[in-house]
């Protein structure tokens, strides 16, 4: 059951990625580009995405994943970057201001009306699990592609198999309360955890060979520059930030002293490498 009406729910989510939760992603845009540039790579090759293509990049964020898909689609291609978070993507738009291929909408891509049949691929780099109704987000979302287009996104899997957020995470919960749980279908980054509510939404949403791919891979939480770089980062973004709103000096410096702690184990050198573990989705448009 949800825990509160969808559209709270999804009205939720653009407030936050529009303030706080936008602000940290520009602050920290290019460790997090440095982070997540893994994932890219993964599921930009499963997209197979080709030269002369035209492409939705879904959650686009600050355009780490918009310029790597107008690489790839050339000259003769095309990229929409969507992103409800008008920090996030302004950041993008300055980034890219020199690829005349790319055009930017900021828009709740759930209720956007999207050029219908305009696009060959429905891409997203962890930007479709906010969604209040993510059945109805993609069916709107759907509507954007060619007949035969297809989707290509990389989501989490459940929280337990994601310890690159749960060991800090837990570290700080030694120091401050638990944030909120959400409900099992809440919008969240974990929310398409479960493989079957994916393929569930994207059946009802009209997609068809729903495929859903495991894979394991490990991030580097510090980028190169060693614990301190990786406490500094687990501080400013991700959950870990969320649970220390609002606290004391004090407290945040116990936090800092504990998640210190947690990350000696993980480093290796100048890498903070923490396992992670995805879904990669791919369905087509009938």
């Amino acid at each position: 059951m949800m825990s509160e009406p969808i559209e709270t729910l999804h009205e939720n989510q653009i407030a936050y990625w529009n303030g706080a939760g936008g602000d940290h992603w520009v602050k920290r845009q290019e460790l997090t580009d440095q982070v997540l540039a893994p994932v890219a790579e993964i599921v930009l090759n499963r997209a197979a995405v080709a030269a002369g293509e035209r492409v939705i990049d879904v959650g686009c964020g600050c355009g780490a994943t918009t310029s790597l898909l107008a690489e790839r689609v050339g000259a003769t291609g095309a990229v929409l970057a969507a992103d409800v978070s008008a920090p996030m993507l302004a950041r993008a738009e300055q980034r890219l201001a020199d690829r005349p291929t790319v055009s930017f909408v900021c828009a709740d891509a759930a209720r956007h009306p999207f050029t219908p049949g305009w696009a060959d691929l429905l891409f997203s780099r962890f930007g479709v699990m906010f969604f209040g109704d993510p059945a109805a987000a993609f069916a709107n979302m759907r509507r954007g592609l060619k007949p035969g287009g297809r989707v290509a996104f990389a989501c989490w899997r459940k929280p337990a198999e994601n310890p690159w957020m749960m060991v800090p995470l837990n570290a700080a919960y030694e120091h401050v309360p638990p944030l909120p749980k959400p409900g099992p279908e809440d919008p969240g980054p974990f929310s398409f955890g479960d493989p079957e509510r994916v393929t569930r939404i994207l059946s009802t949403a009209g997609f068809e060979n729903v495929a859903i791919e495991p894979v394991d891979l490990a991030l580097d939480l510090a980028s190169g520059g060693g614990v301190d770089a990786a406490v500094s980062y687990t501080l400013d973004i991700g959950a870990t930030s969320r649970a220390l709103d609002g606290v004391s000096d004090e407290i945040r410096a116990a936090v800092t002293a504990s998640l210190r702690r947690v990350f000696v184990p993980y480093a290796d050198g100048g890498r903070v490498l923490l396992p992670a573990a995805i879904w990669i989705v791919s369905a087509k448009a009938p």
